[in-house]
């Protein structure tokens, strides 16, 4: 077996083939779930594409790194679910592009953080985090509460999603920047108009406390006051002790 092993190393194509072999079964065993993706990943009420200021928070999350050192991935293991909450499910994370599970926690999971915290909470987290978390490690980004929130590409970035996959329709594209300029403006009496595009739990209000402009906060906020939210998990827990 030693001889043959290092006979197939000296053997330039014999090797190469070798390995084309290795990482074709390696990218079957990937890829071949995928054809049945319907019946793996199980219909949950309540789950919807996120809203244009939603989207646009879930952007400026990735890129100021937040996934780097918070998953979104609550484990079926107890020590998760008591400090977390319910489990992730797969169907949560059905419109993500890339989604954020993980186990890399440098700071705590975020799968729940929806309504755990109010929006004053946040807005003092993310301009000084150690006046609200002692010991916290996490820098601050105080200039997404004065830099203003960049809604001319929305429509684009929802075209690319739906290209994807995501289910947006092309008057919710066409609206993208007003719907999310609508969502952190209370007085715009919007809110049922949104409701109907993406449903009874979008929330309407100023997240950032700054009725003078739409920033980036109030799109960050919007996102992780979202999170964990779409999914009744109490239903979900009633269901699993009756069975």
């Amino acid at each position: 077996m030693s001889f043959s092993h290092q006979k197939l190393e000296r053997t330039a194509i014999g090797f190469t083939l070798m390995i084309l072999l290795v990482a074709s079964i390696g990218g079957i065993v990937e890829i071949a779930p995928l054809f049945t993706i319907d019946n793996t990943v199980e219909e949950v009420e309540g789950v919807r594409p996120y809203t244009p200021l939603e989207q646009a928070g879930r952007d400026i999350y990735i890129r100021e790194g937040c996934y780097a050192c918070h998953s979104q991935m609550i484990r079926t293991m107890r020590t998760d679910v008591e400090r977390y909450g319910y489990f992730s499910l797969a169907a949560e994370s059905k419109f993500d592009h890339p989604f954020q599970w993980g186990s890399k926690r440098t700071g705590p999971d975020l799968a729940r953080i929806g309504g755990k915290y109010s929006d004053d909470w946040h807005v003092a987290h993310m301009n000084e985090p150690r006046k609200v978390v002692k010991g916290s490690v996490m820098p601050g980004y105080p200039f997404l509460a004065k830099t203003p929130l960049d809604t001319d590409g929305l429509p684009d970035k929802l075209t690319a999603l739906a290209r994807v996959g995501v289910p947006y329709s092309a008057d919710q594209i066409k609206d993208a920047a007003l719907d999310a300029t609508r969502q952190a403006d209370p007085d715009a009496e919007y809110e049922t108009e949104l409701q109907e595009r993406y449903g009874e739990n979008v929330q309407v209000r100023n997240f950032d406390g700054n009725p003078e402009m739409v920033s980036e906060l109030d799109a960050l906020v919007a996102y992780l006051q979202m999170l964990g939210t779409l999914v009744d998990t109490d239903e979900l827990s009633k269901e699993e002790v009756l069975r």
